[in-house]
């Protein structure tokens, strides 16, 4: 039989097992289309709006009244609850009723006619990191905006102009230009960087389980023959993963175009690239999965080292946290890990715009990695053809 045909029947054996074998197909089939577009839909909204925050008027003047109109006109607040003393805004904090809570202190008003500086103050859950951010800044812009109000109006009736008053109020400006994702758009940022990551958890686990199953159900020798050549144990491997890789990567390709031009997200960048780098990212994540099996010769070890490897790598992608900021240790940690390489070929391509060139190793030397990995797990899946007494490894 040629290669061609012993890589043919692999699959065509894989196929048929996976046929009378419903959820290992719903593995690389369903599955993985389900939990994508999972990720979709919690991040479909782009920025979150209308944060819930509740307010402590102890003030009840009309500058705090024009306070909490404007705290509930921002597009990232919504005041949902007004409270009479601290203990009940102590109390809906504690709950989680709101994300945080503004106290408009007693004589507010009266400091600010005498021209003493009025203090609000903002009670926030720190530990909700992305709600503390989004409501610090909206509520820093609404009390600067009020207060700026109120220092133009007092100005003004001194007989400053407004534009002249506007320039002594703030004579040095500071002017912040986002580069990237100007829309601090989450869809854009957070939920396509997690269907990598998701991805690669998933096939990195499919490859392990395609091979570790050989192992534990005793039937490799009826996979691969009783003494298979490295091209025939390699052709046959190729056949058996051609399968979850196929399917994977349609999964995948599907879910970043539908984010990008489906979502009319035209990224400067290279889309095609980007495509083609996650299509190598999974067949390396495929790959890697046969390899520890092949290794350990064991189902359960194998899939161990996938969660291992694959749960922590959006942790350690440098996407949600800096990698400089990282321990040392972590960081190495983190250059061996493949997502931490394709994210940054993708927000390089889709964020940021970058020429193709900067982007263009990262895949290339995936591909050599894949080939490297399936030609070691062929030898190793060679060595465990001749010692069928080391199969059953659960």
């Amino acid at each position: 039989m040629s290669l061609r045909g012993f890589s043919t029947a692999s699959a065509r054996r894989e196929f048929a097992l996976l046929r009378t074998r419903p959820w290992d197909l719903a593995m690389i089939s369903w599955v993985p289309l389900l939990a994508v577009f999972l990720i979709w839909w919690i991040f479909s909204a782009g920025l979150p709006e209308r944060l819930p925050i509740g307010v402590l008027d102890q003030d009840h003047s009309a500058l705090s009244r024009q306070l909490v109109r404007f705290l509930d006109a921002t597009p990232g607040l919504r005041v949902a609850q007004q409270y009479a003393d601290e203990g009940e805004m102590q109390r809906a904090l504690t709950s989680g009723a709101v994300d945080a809570a503004v106290q408009v202190p007693r004589d507010l008003s009266r400091d600010v006619k005498q021209g003493r500086v009025g203090q609000i103050v903002l009670l926030h859950n720190a530990q909700l990191g992305t709600h503390s951010s989004l409501i610090q800044r909206d509520v820093r812009t609404a009390v600067a905006t009020v207060s700026a109000g109120v220092e133009l109006a007092v100005r003004n009736k001194r007989g400053e102009s407004m534009k002249a008053a506007r320039v002594s109020m703030d004579p040095v400006k500071a002017s912040m230009v986002a580069l990237f994702n100007t829309s601090t758009d989450y869809e854009q940022f957070l939920g396509a960087a997690l269907i990598p990551a998701l991805l690669h958890i998933l096939a990195m686990t499919a490859g392990a389980w395609a091979v570790g199953r050989e192992l534990r159900d005793r039937s490799l020798g009826g996979w691969l023959g009783a003494a298979p050549r490295w091209p025939e144990a390699l052709a046959a491997l190729a056949g058996k993963l051609a399968l979850p890789f196929a399917s994977l990567s349609a999964v995948g390709i599907a879910a970043m175009l539908w984010i990008t031009a489906g979502r009319g997200w035209h990224p400067v960048g290279s889309v095609g690239w980007t495509l083609f780098a996650l299509v190598v990212f999974v067949a390396l994540s495929i790959a890697l999965g046969a390899f520890v099996s092949s290794l350990t010769r064991s189902l359960r070890t194998a899939l161990s080292a996938t969660g291992f490897i694959t749960a922590p790598a959006f942790a350690f992608g440098g996407v949600g946290f800096p990698l400089v900021a990282m321990p040392m240790l972590a960081q190495l940690w983190a250059s061996l890990l493949p997502y931490t390489h394709y994210i940054r070929v993708q927000m390089e391509q889709l964020q940021m715009g970058a020429p193709v060139a900067y982007s263009a190793a990262t895949p290339l030397w995936m591909v050599v990695g894949t080939a490297v990995l399936l030609a070691v797990s062929a030898t190793l899946l060679m060595r465990a053809a001749a010692a069928p007494d080391t199969w059953g490894g659960r």
